[in-house]
């Protein structure tokens, strides 16, 4: 077990050196691929949003659903669409494809394990946990 701890940690410093030199834009990202949606601001407001059975979500709310806590991983899984898979009624995009270019970063996903994470989801999350109210 000591030996598969000290491989997995080798290779998630590996993964860590393959940071980006340049700082990936989550705010870019958003644009790109949420705003059309949820709104520049991200308020559920965005002229795509009105043509689909479901409105979508005001992201600005995510920590105040749950207790206060940004639920990053949670978050990450959504925008993926891992946590979508086979939910017929989700109109939103499986993004995972579409942001898995580029690096991997390593991310805590509870109980100290880490994870290799595309930097672009990640980047994403993060812009997203700062438009909380």
């Amino acid at each position: 077990m000591i030996r598969t701890a000290v491989v997995f940690l080798a290779a998630g410093a590996a993964l860590s050196a393959c940071a980006p030199e340049q700082q990936v834009s989550g705010r870019a990202l958003y644009g790109d691929y949420c705003a059309a949606c949820h709104g520049a601001d991200g308020k559920g407001d965005g002229p795509a949003g009105e043509g689909l059975g479901k409105a979508p979500a005001d992201l600005t709310t995510i920590a105040a659903r749950n207790g206060g806590t940004f639920p990053k991983v949670k978050v990450m899984s959504v925008i993926d669409g891992y946590t979508r898979r086979g939910d017929r009624s989700s109109v939103m995009p499986e993004l995972g494809v579409a942001l898995q270019e580029g690096p991997l970063v390593m991310v805590e996903t509870g109980e100290g394990v880490l994870t290799p994470t595309p930097v672009n989801l990640v980047a994403l999350a993060d812009y997203l946990e700062r438009l909380q109210e």
